[in-house]
């Protein structure tokens, strides 16, 4: 598949079957999410995989669909606003990244912002100095969802004199 058709076809799953997805898979699509765009090669970003008894108490409302992983992508901040801004777009683009290369492989997630604030940063042991972008749940899809109309990309463009 071509990477226009891979981005169109790309949807949140919030159903997994219970099939384990292969670690050593994640791990490749990590490395590819690494290659994402970021200032001064900052590499911003840190994934920490979740374990059974932390998933529990996170207490999402679905279970993150019965995935079998689930994982929380950190941003760490900057000296400036400039900066933490700069790492929170390259960590966006790493999630991005690492959703796409595991949808090449027929594996779904769903990007849930559940842990930005509040308890689930200290359950999830974040440090001061970073940001949870989101927790990740990673799996092969039990449904696909249609696509959801989008505004034409024409009636958000601006041309500039």
């Amino acid at each position: 598949m071509n990477i226009l058709d891979l981005i169109r076809s790309r949807r949140n799953i919030k159903k997994f079957k219970a099939d384990a997805v292969e670690p050593n898979l994640i791990q490749q699509w990590l490395e590819a999410a690494a290659m994402a765009p970021n200032h001064r090669m900052t590499e911003p970003w840190e994934v920490y995989m979740i374990g059974p008894e932390t998933r529990k108490k996170l207490n999402h409302k679905t279970n993150f669909g019965n995935a079998p992983i689930v994982m929380a992508v950190l941003s760490r901040q900057g000296a400036t606003k400039i900066e933490t801004d700069e790492n929170a777009a390259a960590t966006a683009c790493f999630i991005q990244n690492f959703n796409l290369a595991a949808w090449s492989e027929g594996v779904g997630t769903f990007w849930s912002s559940i842990a930005i604030k509040g308890s689930n940063q200290e359950l999830l042991q974040v440090p001061e100095n970073y940001d949870v972008l989101g927790v990740i749940a990673v799996g092969y899809p039990e449904e696909v969802p249609e696509v959801k109309p989008r505004t034409p990309m024409r009636e958000k463009m601006k041309y500039l004199p």
